[in-house]
This record gives structure tokens, sequence and C-alpha cells, in this order.
């Protein structure tokens, strides 16, 4: 009983937490000693410990030495890296979507994302686009029926999340052919597995060569 309260708290802690994170209410650069963080939050310094531990493992903060937390900063080369690696684990993620026999089963929700996708484009909304963006590519990834390639690509889109957001507002468009969704979707649904993965890692790879310009163009060296 014990483990499983201490188990729940940690687990508070590092949802509160990683969603202040992903939405800028903890901005990129905030750093605060772990007794401040554990007095902001309402919660002794055990489980926060813990939770900023996961963090710091997932990317999205630092642990310095006698200084506390800090929040991490997406860098030009982090954009780089991390949207290449999301270009091949989401091609990889789109083709064994297209495999699967129950692939059917998630059709409903990506017509969906992609008919609320289009209604926020319409509107002009790329804040609601970005984070309806975020959504599809993450169903994907939990289609695909690997549960290890999942992991990996969600932490990932963890980390990027608030930064794309942020640069998709400065470019108020997507960062890639909206289109792609639908054929990526289309070509899952048929089946074909070599088209659906071939759009998929175009798809992030277009989107990496926006980003980049953005950046550059802006003169921002992280975000």
């Amino acid at each position: 009983m014990l483990a499983k309260a201490k188990s729940t708290r940690v687990d508070n802690a590092y949802e509160r937490l990683k969603r202040e994170i992903l939405h800028g209410v903890l901005p990129p650069g905030y750093q605060a000693p772990e007794p401040d963080i554990a007095n902001r939050l309402g919660m002794s310094r055990t489980p926060v410990r813990e939770a900023l531990i996961r963090l710091e493992a997932e990317g999205l903060i630092d642990l310095v030495p006698r200084r506390g937390a800090k929040v991490v900063a997406i860098s030009r080369k982090d954009f780089c890296e991390i949207f290449q690696i999301l270009a091949v684990l989401e091609a990889l993620a789109a083709r064994e979507a297209a495999c699967r026999d129950d692939r059917g089963r998630a059709l409903e929700e990506f017509e969906h994302l992609l008919a609320e996708s289009d209604l926020a484009l319409e509107a002009e909304n790329i804040g609601d686009w970005a984070k309806l963006d975020d959504s599809f590519h993450r169903l994907i990834a939990e289609l695909c029926g690997n549960d290890r390639l999942e992991i990996e690509i969600t932490g990932l889109l963890d980390q990027i999340y608030r930064a794309n957001s942020v640069l998709l507002r400065l470019s108020g468009a997507p960062a890639a052919n909206s289109e792609d969704h639908r054929r990526i979707v289309e070509a899952i649904a048929a089946g074909e597995a070599e088209t659906a993965s071939e759009i998929a890692k175009t798809h992030r790879l277009h989107g990496l060569s926006t980003m980049k310009n953005l950046m550059q163009n802006s003169g921002l060296s992280q975000v």
C-alpha cells in the first residue's frame, strides 16, 4: 500500500511538471532548486526528486548539482537530430501500421483528426493545428503495434512539442504539406506499407527543412 501511494505521488509530480514544461508554463531556461519545486507543487521532496529524474531521462530537463532542475531549450542542432531520427522511426511505424490486420480500428480517429485539422487551418488557428498534428503522429506510433517503437517516438515528440508549437505560430502555417497526413492515412488503410513509409519519412524531412529555415530567418539559436 505504501509503495503504491508513493508511486502515485511520483506519477502525479511527473505528470504535472511534464505538462507545465510541454505547454510553456515552465519555459526553457527556467531553473529552480528541488525544494522550491516541491513547495510549488505542494509535495514532499522524495516524489519530486524521482519525477525530476524521469524528466531528465526524457531530455526535458537537466539536473544541475546544488542548483536544482533546469528546463532544456531546443537548439537548431537538437531539431536536426530529433527530426532526422523521427523521419526514420515514423517511416517504420507507418509501414508497420499498414501491415496490421486491425489497422481499420483507428481510421475513425484519423478522420476526426484530419477534419479538425482542416477546420483549424481554415480558421487560421495554427496553435490548434499544431496540437492536432502532434496527436496525429502519436496515433501512428500507437497503431504500429510495437510498444518500444511507440515509446521512442512519443519521447522525441515530447522533446520538441513546445518548441514545435512556438515555431509553427511564428510561421503561421504547417511545417510540411498538411495533405501528407491524408495520404499517409489512405496508404495505411489500403495496406500499402512502403507508400505509407515513404510519405511519412518525406513529410518529416520537409518539416525539418522548414523549421531550420524559420529558426535561421528569425535569428533564433534555440527555442
